[in-house]
């Protein structure tokens, strides 16, 4: 669990880079503007990463469910070279949907005034600039974008559905612990697969709210991972209190 904990935090941390930074420098210097290739680049980027945290998110949930339903086969399903295997599949998955759906918008003719609507580059907006009928273009992006959030998060569903019919049979004390073990993902796949359903499982169509929607997966989201898994999680929870209570008698002492 913990070695899936640390891969999600980095690319929680890669994806919110793609996004927020520029972000922050356009508000602060008063500037909205951004070149094609950094637009191009910023696409790439925020599908990849994000891609990569979608199936980390996939591979959590198949990690508890192994660890829940099949506990005597847990370090033998879940060795280390699996799990490494696993986040590299992640990656290739993530830069393969992103390469596509990057190849689906370079090629598009653009005419201005090019301003998106939006706070970062996304294929939608970007589909709304195109002087060319984009009907097809918008489907592939279903196809790929959507399609992908929606089978993963049907994975994910499926998950932890068995997990509840496995533990059904199992002692109060034991379902409990179960499902609280289980809480903190079920969070932040609720925070981050609503969102990215909402946006891409439609046809080519922009709305207002869509900026409202993508804060939650492109900032919220991520931000808020850190602080659901560490304070739903007793383990997290009793080592933070020995750090602290480590530097607290560290500073006590000095002050003696």
């Amino acid at each position: 669990m913990y070695f899936f904990l640390n891969n999600l935090a980095l690319s929680d941390l890669c994806y919110t880079s793609t996004v927020t930074p520029k972000l922050v420098t356009d508000l602060l210097a008063e500037s909205n503007m951004i070149s094609y290739t950094s637009c191009m680049a910023q696409l790439f980027a925020m599908h990849f990463f994000g891609g990569i945290e979608i199936f980390i998110l996939t591979a959590m949930a198949y990690d508890r469910y192994v660890a829940i339903c099949k506990p005597l086969h847990y370090t033998i399903i879940m060795n280390r070279q699996r799990c490494y295997t696993i986040v590299t599949a992640s990656c290739t998955g993530a830069f393969l949907h992103s390469f596509f759906q990057c190849l689906l918008t370079i090629n598009l003719p653009f005419c201005g005034p090019n301003e998106i609507d939006h706070y970062f580059c996304d294929v939608y907006p970007l589909l709304k600039l195109a002087c060319t009928d984009t009907y097809q273009v918008g489907i592939l992006v279903v196809a790929n974008s959507g399609m992908m959030g929606l089978v993963t998060f049907v994975v994910l569903v499926l998950s932890y559905l068995l997990i509840l019919y496995t533990i059904r049979a199992y002692p109060a004390e034991s379902r409990t612990k179960a499902l609280s073990t289980c809480s903190s993902h079920i969070t932040v796949v609720v925070l981050f697969f609503v969102p990215v359903l909402f946006i891409y499982i439609r046809p080519t169509t922009t709305f207002p709210e869509d900026k409202v929607f993508a804060l939650f997966y492109t900032i919220i989201a991520p931000m808020f991972n850190p602080l659901i898994y560490t304070f739903r999680n007793v383990e997290m929870k009793s080592a933070l209190r020995k750090v602290w209570c480590q530097k607290l008698c560290f500073i006590g002492r000095q002050i003696i």
